[in-house]
């Protein structure tokens, strides 16, 4: 077992862009346009270099404050991308998503910093900073789907409560299905890295089953949380929508 993973040399990295070369190619062949899919490679390259040499400088650090900061913005963010479904109640829901996203969030991730792994120091960026990542991106998208599901069933004429319970279930069905999953369709990320970097697939299990209560439970409360906070607001975005179409 290698005792950490393999650098890639860049010759050697540029072999992986042949599958969506091939995929651009068909694109072509089916008379469909490229340049979304050549936007979107572009980005991602992009992206993946900048966040590469920021994560160099954040995991250096030795200042909270600076941690701090990174996870106040990814908390910011992620509170106001999840609102993308309900974009005429953005400004007046990003209160509450960012309160749905702490209370589901950033409770979990707290609790996995100081009771389960105890890191010294807390701040420890080389793990704050991922599984905050993973963490509000999971609160983010539960949120995402409770928002949408919900309106779906007033308009439909659900009752509040009944479309709290829908929109509860329908944003919990990718986690649920992912816990499932694991292990017999898909074998995660982190769990995947860990045993490429040479770490035992016993202790990678132990991380990742870390890594998905942490999910699940983020999940769950944030969207839990939101729905509570916001229910009502949701409901006078749609009353004011059948307003404007009047009779």
């Amino acid at each position: 077992m290698t005792p950490a993973v393999q650098a890639i040399p860049l010759h050697q990295l540029a072999f992986v862009f042949l599958p969506p070369l091939a995929v651009m190619i068909l694109f072509m062949r089916w008379g469909l346009g490229t340049a979304e899919l050549i936007h979107a490679l572009g980005r991602m390259l992009l992206q993946l270099l900048l966040i590469g040499y920021f994560l160099v400088f954040i995991f250096a650090t030795t200042h909270w404050v600076v941690v701090a900061a990174v996870l106040g913005v990814m908390v910011l963010a992620s509170s106001w991308i999840s609102l993308r479904v309900v974009k005429e109640r953005r400004f007046t829901l990003f209160g509450r998503a960012v309160s749905a996203v702490l209370a589901g969030g950033g409770i979990t991730l707290l609790l996995v910093i100081w009771a389960v792994l105890r890191l010294e120091p807390w701040y420890m960026p080389r793990y704050v900073i991922p599984l905050a990542g993973m963490t509000f991106a999971a609160s983010m998208n539960t949120i995402s789907l409770a928002a949408e599901r919900f309106r779906t069933e007033r308009r439909r004429g659900a009752g509040e409560q009944e479309a709290r319970r829908a929109a509860l279930t329908a944003a919990l069905i990718p986690r649920i299905n992912s816990l499932f999953a694991v292990g017999l369709v898909s074998l995660p990320g982190m769990m995947t890295g860990q045993i490429l970097s040479g770490i035992s697939p016993l202790v990678a299990a132990r991380y990742q089953i870390m890594v998905m209560c942490m999910i699940f439970g983020a999940s769950g409360l944030s969207a839990a949380a939101f729905l509570a906070l916001a229910s009502g607001h949701l409901d006078n975005g749609l009353s004011e929508r059948s307003e404007e179409k009047g009779p």
